[in-house]
């Protein structure tokens, strides 16, 4: 058992998931200031849900489709969450099918952000989308419309995780042979 306490509950309070104790924060040797049970004398170390959020493109790759989500005014990329014993790429597909009723035919992952209001860690896709009609899940969305790669870039939502991860991914798409 680690013996130098910093933290004893200061703050947000966090509880074992295995028994319900509070935690505290003790230094981990390798790893710094980390969540510890004294009931299990076990560290505890953070769980938060995880997420793909995708840049999607036609098969051209010129035209970028955005999504409005349910009473919101901005645009936003697709997004869902992995569910448990998924793995981020049926995640991409799944979640896709079922907002849009389009199928995939090609992704690549991008990167990852922390996305703290959520707590939830994003992992980026760039995705690209089978033609056809859009029949959209309108329990989830309002909205989904293709842009150009400049209009993508207005409408986003700014200064978001979407705005960076949208950035990246048409830096991606300019490159010859991008996916």
């Amino acid at each position: 058992m680690p013996v130098q306490i910093i933290y004893a509950g200061k703050g947000e309070n966090m509880y074992c998931p295995v028994c319900g104790e509070k935690l505290a924060l003790y230094v981990h040797d390798q790893e710094g200031l980390v969540p510890f049970c004294k009931h299990c004398e076990q560290f505890r170390f953070p769980q938060f849900a995880t997420a793909v959020s995708m840049v999607v493109t036609n098969r051209t790759k010129d035209k970028i489709l955005l999504a409005k989500h349910k009473n919101q005014d901005d645009f936003i990329l697709f997004a869902g969450y992995v569910k448990k014993g998924e793995a981020a790429e049926k995640t991409v597909t799944r979640e896709f099918r079922e907002e849009t009723r389009l199928n995939v035919v090609k992704y690549k992952y991008m990167s990852s952000r922390y996305h703290e209001p959520h707590d939830v860690l994003m992992l980026n896709f760039l995705v690209v989308a089978e033609n056809g009609e859009i029949a959209l899940d309108t329990s989830e969305l309002d909205d989904a419309v293709w842009f150009d790669f400049d209009g993508a870039l207005k409408a986003i939502r700014k200064n978001s995780d979407a705005e960076a991860f949208l950035k990246n991914a048409i830096a991606e798409l300019k490159k010859p042979n991008s996916i």
